[in-house]
């Protein structure tokens, strides 16, 4: 099972009672994630709408770990005079992103894969073959 870094309990506690209106707002803008299981791969669908691929950055830490990162790159661009209406409120906006998962121990970490397509980040998680597993393993010498 794929698991955030952070520790549950003291997300769950912290949340309870200590966290104040602007990191509930932070909270609020995290993307949705579904994971998926079968006997080949994990698959992770994380929310994405209006983002373009090269604004999302997947990748794997020194300890192994999947990073995520999703950031801002809006554009401002100035408005043509000849334009009949403006806006008079502009709320549609994006935060920048990271989370970083822990990754189950069956996972090919060489074999992992991502795409963007209709507003969704498919990140595929293949699971090691049985031949996989054999040859991870290595007796140690007893010196």
């Amino acid at each position: 099972m794929l698991f955030p870094v952070l520790n549950d309990w003291f997300d769950n506690d912290f949340s309870d009672g200590f966290m104040s209106s602007a990191l509930r707002r932070a909270n609020a803008t995290a993307p949705a994630v579904n994971v998926k299981e079968d006997n080949e791969k994990y698959t992770m669908e994380v929310a994405v709408p209006g983002i373009k691929k090269e604004y999302v950055r997947v990748s794997l830490d020194a300890d192994g770990n999947l990073e995520l990162a999703i950031e801002n790159k809006l554009e401002h661009k100035e408005e043509e005079p000849k334009k009949k209406e403006h806006y008079l409120r502009r709320e549609f906006s994006y935060s920048n992103y990271q989370q970083t998962y822990t990754l189950p121990d069956d996972v090919d970490k060489s074999r992992i894969a991502a795409r963007v397509a209709d507003g969704i980040l498919t990140i595929t998680l293949p699971k090691m073959t049985k031949e996989d597993e054999k040859k991870s393993g290595r007796a140690i010498e007893i010196k």
